[in-house]
């Protein structure tokens, strides 16, 4: 009875209906049929529009036809629940979702989590240090943030970011071996957690073609190429550094299980090129299987019933019946 727990994202955007949405697709299915993680304000019009009677619950308990099973979150004042506003009282609502769902998780209450978008706008503006789910697990989970990192998947592909959410200048000055070294090894027991036994990854170089042995910049001589090494003699199979325009390109990129991203566009744009809004993106390294969808909570929508939930389709499906909740 160990089931997915799906947080709502920013009550104000496009979450509660997308995860009512993906619980009515999953109605009744002992597998993968999620408990909402909200507050029940924010989704009992949706569940009724559904069809679906809200049903609460504070332990684990058996899927059941028409019925929409919701862990309780007392976090959004009724009168903050404003859809297309982007609001701090969402925000706050928003880290307090996810803070049940891992605290859940951890007392054996489901065994993944997956979260509807975010809005790091609204976050932020609650006074809270945000730049996306994966600082606010390593948060949460008490470990270092560059510890945790992002991989995004979908088109074919499953990118690992080194870094992610901040300028593209700082990103390169907190470019090291150890980091890189760091976001390949969550990768690869990532992989071999869903069956890979032996993965090989790609690693992509900083600058243009892998820096041309320095002709392009001598970041790739000094950073990236020692961390394949140090990987390599550690017996991960990492390949690179290699340019990312032919690491993506057709053919070659069927060659790896995984890709490694230095900075957040050199991954996230042959993902969306390929995946569009069905993007999953996993955050690896905090202790728990956590997913959350790679588009935004698009406030121009929320609440017109408009919403496709097919990424958090996807995001169930890829993390529900495939690796334990807590990993090492």
């Amino acid at each position: 009875m160990s089931r997915v727990l799906l947080c709502v994202g920013d009550p104000n955007g496009v979450g509660p209906e997308l995860a009512v949405a993906a619980a009515a697709a999953l109605d009744g299915d002992p597998e993968l049929a999620p408990v909402l993680v909200a507050d029940r304000h924010v989704v009992a019009g949706w569940a009724e529009l559904a069809g679906l009677r809200v049903r609460e619950v504070a332990r684990p308990v058996r899927a059941l036809p028409g019925v929409l099973d919701l862990l309780p979150v007392d976090a959004l004042p009724s009168g903050s629940w404003c859809p297309g506003q982007v609001s701090g009282d969402a925000g706050a609502a928003t880290v307090a979702y996810v803070q049940t769902a891992m605290a859940a998780v951890q007392a054996g209450f489901g065994r993944a989590v997956v979260a509807c978008p975010h809005s790091e706008t609204a976050v932020n503006a609650a006074g809270l240090r945000f730049d996306g789910y994966p600082g606010l697990l390593a948060d949460l989970a008490g470990v270092p943030r560059e510890r945790v990192f992002l991989m995004l998947v979908g088109g074919g592909l499953r990118v690992v970011h080194a870094t992610l959410h901040e300028g593209l200048a700082d990103a390169l000055r907190r470019l090291t071996p150890e980091l890189i070294t760091s976001a390949c090894l969550a990768a690869a027991d990532y992989l071999r957690g869903v069956g890979i036994g032996a993965p090989r990854i790609a690693v992509c170089g900083i600058n243009p073609h892998a820096g041309e042995h320095g002709l392009f910049g001598e970041e790739d001589e000094r950073i990236t190429r020692p961390a394949v090494a140090a990987l390599r003699a550690g017996g991960v199979d990492a390949d690179g550094p290699l340019g990312a325009d032919l690491l993506f390109a057709p053919g070659r990129r069927d060659e790896f299980h995984a890709h490694l991203a230095m900075y957040h566009d050199q991954g996230h744009v042959p993902v969306k090129a390929l995946a569009g809004r069905r993007a999953s993106a996993v955050s690896l390294g905090a202790g728990l299987v956590f997913c959350s969808v790679g588009h935004g909570a698009a406030f121009d929508i929320a609440g017109a019933g408009r919403a496709d939930p097919s990424a958090v389709l996807d995001a169930i499906r890829l993390v529900g019946a495939r690796i334990p909740a807590v990993v090492p």
